[in-house]
């Protein structure tokens, strides 16, 4: 299941971002709006989500998660991709929207090993 994470991250969204993987959660991000989907089978879904739902554009949405078993926020994702957009690799690796990336996905993951 994907969940939007409007304010700040529950136990329930956890739950239900960990139905199809349960210690990974893929993380999607829109770097520009700052929307952050979390969970999923695929990070394409939560993409479409984000296309259809927050008017976001695919150049700005980038995928990752986070590992529970380590604790790290990672960068790979089929949905990186992209290179009409700059970015030949599933790793994001443009420095600045990596950056950008792991801030957004630790501000509103924050607390989340207390909640899995």
């Amino acid at each position: 299941m994907i969940v939007i994470i409007k304010d700040s991250l529950n136990k329930n969204d956890v739950e239900k971002a960990r139905a199809d993987h349960k210690n990974y959660i893929k993380v999607t991000i829109d770097i520009k709006k700052e929307i952050v989907a979390i969970g999923g089978e695929y990070h394409a879904d939560a993409e479409k989500i984000l296309l259809e739902r927050y008017d976001c554009t695919s150049e700005d949405i980038f995928g990752g998660g986070y590992n529970i078993t380590t604790k790290e926020i990672e960068f790979i994702a089929m949905l990186n991709l992209r290179p009409n957009y700059g970015n030949s690799s599933m790793e994001i690796l443009d420095q600045d929207k990596r950056n950008k990336f792991k801030e957004i996905a630790e501000r509103k993951l924050k607390g989340i090993e207390s909640l899995v």
